[in-house]
C-alpha cells in the first residue's frame, strides 16, 4: 500500500512548485471545501477583467495627476503641469503620454486615509479591510487576512484552465516577509492569485506556481498525475474524511493550468513581435504591462502589477517611496528614473494603444494607485514623505466615462477639498464596474460572513 505520507514524501522529492500534493491538501484548502458559496449581488457593470497597475511605495499626485503650480517653493513640483487633450485637465510634463489619453481615463484627486504606514496601507488599499498592527516583519501574511481584490473576484468567477486572478512579477515583499493584503487570506489556497514567483527575499514559494523544472517533460507529468490518483485511491483516510471533499476539483485545475498550452502561450512574451514588446519597453515593468494585456485576453479576470525594484544586491526597492536618496539619485531623480515616471507613462500608452485599437477597453478596466501619496513638504533629499491624506488614482475602461477629473485639493495637493473618496469606495468603484455590488457576500473558514467591502462606489465615474 502506498502510504499518504510516502507519497507527499516522493512528490515532494520530484517536485511541482506550490502544485504539491501537500500544497493541495493543506488544512486551508481541506477547510475551504466545507465553506458556504459566495452571495453576488449584481450591478449594471460590464467589465469583465481589469488591470490593476499597483504604485507600490506611495506615488506623489502633485507631481503626476494633480499639480500644484500655485504652491509655495518647497511644496510647489519641480515639474511643470502641461495641457491635456481634454480641456481643462492638466497634468505633470513628465507623462506626455498618458496626456494623450485623459479623454479615455477619470482622475481620482481626492482619494484619502488616516494612515502613513506602508504595511496597513498596503492592506487597505488591496483589501478594503483595516488592520493598524501590521508592521515588518509581522506582517507576513495569513490565512486571518481579508482576501485582496483579485481573490475577491475570483470567489465569484467560474474556475476554468486559466486562474481567476495573476499577480506580475511577483508580490509585494522584502526582508523575508510577503506582505498581508496580497493573496486570498480566509478565502484559503484556492483564490490566491497565481503568482509567476515569490516576493523579492522571501523564503515563502509563490501561489499556484506554474513553473516546472526544466527537466520535467509533458509526459512526466502526466505521470505524475498518475501518482495522484494513487494516493487517492489508496489513502481511505482522505475519501473518508469530509473535509476533503471539493478536492477533486481543486486538483482538476491545479493540473489544467499547468499543462495547458493557452495557459503557456499566455505567459509567452515570445508570442509578440519585437516591434509591440518595443513599444511597451524593454523592462521589468513595461513587459509586465504587455503580460498583463495577454491574460487579459487569455481570459484571466485581474491581473496585478506589483511595481517595485529588485537592486543588483538582490534587496527589493518600493520606487515610488521616493524619499531620496537612493543608488545616488535624489527624490525627483527616482521619478526620473528608468522604474519610475518613463516606463510607467509609455507602458500605459501602449496598453491604452492596444486596449482601444482591439475593442477590449469597453469590457476592461484599468486602474492605477498606490498605498498613499506623497507630503506637500519636499523634504532635504529632493524628495516627498509618506502621506494617506491624499493621493490621486487613475481609472479607464470598463465603462468610465473618460474625460473627468472627480473630486478637487487645496492648492498644495495636500487635502481633498470635495468629493473624498476612502480606499474602501475606490475597490467598491472597481468591483461595480465588474459587476459586483458591495454588498455582495464572502464566506471566512468559520462560516461567517462577510460583505466584500464597506464602501459605496463613486457611480458618477461611470458613463449611461
Amino acid at each position: 500500500m502506498l502510504h499518504r505520507r510516502d507519497a507527499m514524501i516522493r512528490l515532494g522529492q520530484v517536485g511541482l512548485g506550490a502544485m504539491t500534493l501537500p500544497g493541495l491538501l493543506n488544512v486551508e484548502q481541506a477547510q475551504a471545501a466545507k465553506r458556504r458559496q459566495p452571495v453576488l449581488h449584481r450591478t449594471s457593470g460590464r467589465a469583465k477583467s481589469c488591470v490593476l497597475i499597483y504604485l507600490w511605495g506611495g506615488p506623489p499626485q502633485m507631481d503626476m495627476w494633480d499639480p500644484n503650480p500655485d504652491a509655495a517653493e518647497g511644496i510647489r513640483s519641480h515639474f511643470a503641469p502641461i495641457q491635456t487633450v481634454t480641456p481643462g485637465i492638466s497634468i505633470s510634463e513628465e507623462m506626455p503620454l498618458f496626456a494623450k489619453y485623459t479623454d479615455k481615463t477619470a482622475i481620482v484627486r481626492s482619494v484619502s486615509h488616516g494612515s502613513n504606514a506602508h504595511e496597513p496601507s498596503v492592506y487597505r488599499t488591496l483589501t478594503g479591510g483595516l488592520n493598524e498592527s501590521l508592521r515588518v516583519p509581522r506582517n507576513h501574511r495569513n490565512r486571518n487576512d481579508s482576501p485582496n481584490i483579485g481573490s475577491v473576484v475570483s470567489a465569484f468567477s467560474d474556475t476554468g484552465g486559466l486562474p481567476s486572478s495573476v499577480t506580475i512579477p511577483r508580490p509585494i515583499g522584502h526582508e523575508g516577509v510577503t506582505y498581508s493584503g496580497t493573496y486570498a487570506g480566509f478565502l484559503g489556497a484556492r483564490h490566491d492569485p497565481m503568482e509567476i514567483a515569490p516576493a523579492g527575499e522571501s523564503k515563502s514559494g509563490a501561489t499556484h506556481s506554474m513553473a516546472l523544472p526544466e527537466e520535467l517533460s509533458h509526459a512526466r507529468l502526466l505521470a505524475r498525475r498518475g501518482l495522484l490518483n494513487v494516493v487517492e485511491e489508496h489513502d481511505a483516510r482522505l475519501n473518508a474524511d469530509p473535509a476533503g471533499l471539493g478536492y477533486d476539483e481543486f486538483r482538476e485545475q491545479a493540473f489544467s493550468m499547468l499543462s495547458s498550452p493557452a495557459a503557456k502561450q499566455a505567459f509567452d512574451l515570445g508570442q509578440e513581435t519585437d516591434a509591440t514588446r518595443d513599444r511597451y519597453g524593454r523592462t521589468e515593468w513595461g513587459q509586465s504591462i504587455l503580460m498583463a494585456r495577454r491574460l487579459i485576453e487569455a481570459g484571466v479576470r485581474l491581473v496585478t502589477i506589483s511595481w517595485m525594484y529588485i537592486q543588483k544586491s538582490g534587496n527589493v526597492a518600493n520606487v515610488w517611496d521616493n524619499h531620496g536618496p537612493f543608488e545616488g539619485l535624489t527624490g525627483y531623480g527616482m521619478l526620473k528614473a528608468k522604474y519610475g515616471l518613463p516606463t510607467l507613462d509609455r507602458g500605459f500608452a501602449a496598453l491604452m494603444d492596444d486596449l482601444s485599437s482591439s475593442g477590449l477597453l469597453d469590457e476592461t478596466m484599468v486602474a492605477m494607485f498606490g498605498e498613499f501619496g506623497r507630503t506637500p513638504k519636499i523634504n532635504k533629499n529632493q524628495g516627498r514623505d509618506h502621506w494617506g491624506a491624499c493621493q490621486s488614482a487613475v481609472l479607464a475602461g470598463g465603462g468610465i466615462s473618460g474625460g473627468q477629473v472627480h473630486g478637487t485639493t487645496d492648492r498644495d495637493s495636500a487635502y481633498p477639498t470635495s468629493k473624498p473618496v476612502s480606499p474602501e469606495d475606490l475597490l467598491a468603484t472597481i468591483y461595480h464596474g465588474m459587476g459586483i455590488a458591495p454588498e455582495s457576500e464572502i464566506y471566512d473558514q468559520f462560516g461567517r460572513p462577510h460583505r466584500i467591502v464597506n464602501g459605496n462606489p463613486e457611480t458618477s465615474l461611470f458613463g449611461s
